[in-house]
């Protein structure tokens, strides 16, 4: 029975800082982590959650298969929580894939839940960091609309980057689906932005210069 007043509970200080401050102590000490490898599938789309998972350091993407059979990227996380609407969904929509080794906490749904219902404080920080994905989802709209590909990189290093600079922890192609163009595209439009002296690559990071 999840305890919310947890006052015998310690802080798991081995968790990343974001799920110290999300999670109560009591819910921390339910959570288990385990290293990815690049290619590990964390679940499969049709199959019963029954975990959340929460990307400690690496890089995962939800992706499902297209009309034409082409990948789509819905989503990129290199740290944070991958598919939080499977809180509340019978099955999972879609595949988690692991594109940059690293290393994933476990959370057991079933505590969660019952967390978020009998620990107020608990229920109104899981909203706030619910605000801060739809900010960013926002942002992944706005871009999409945009057209170029060029105009879209720019948006996803200054939205998503730190100061100018964004890591590109798997690969080119990989991201050309986040931005939903074609690699041969993104590849070129990453040359000429280049020699325009726009951008630079350089130890796994997409710079602009102007920073």
């Amino acid at each position: 029975m999840y305890d919310c007043n947890h006052m015998n509970a310690t802080i798991n200080t081995e968790l990343p800082e974001m799920l110290q401050d999300l999670l109560p102590t009591e819910l921390q000490l339910l959570c288990s982590s385990r290293s990815c490898a690049r290619g590990d599938v964390l679940f499969k789309q049709g199959k019963k959650p029954a975990h959340m998972l929460f990307v400690s350091h690496g890089e995962v993407v939800l992706q499902r298969l297209g009309a034409q059979g082409e990948t789509v990227v819905l989503q990129r996380t290199r740290q944070g929580f991958i598919a939080e609407a499977s809180l509340h969904s019978a099955r999972y929509h879609c595949d988690a894939v692991v594109t940059r080794s690293g290393e994933i906490v476990s959370i057991p749904l079933d505590a969660i839940k019952e967390a978020l219902f009998s620990d107020p404080a608990f229920a109104i920080r899981w909203i706030t960091t619910l605000n801060q994905e739809v900010k960013r989802l926002r942002a992944q709209c706005e871009r999409l609309t945009t057209k170029g590909v060029k105009e879209r990189l720019l948006h996803l290093i200054e939205t998503e980057g730190n100061k100018g600079s964004l890591v590109i922890a798997s690969n080119l192609k990989s991201l050309a689906a986040e931005l939903g163009v074609t690699h041969e595209a993104l590849y070129r439009a990453v040359a000429d932005l280049e020699g325009s002296n726009i951008l630079a690559r350089r130890d796994g990071n997409l710079i602009l210069v102007s920073h």
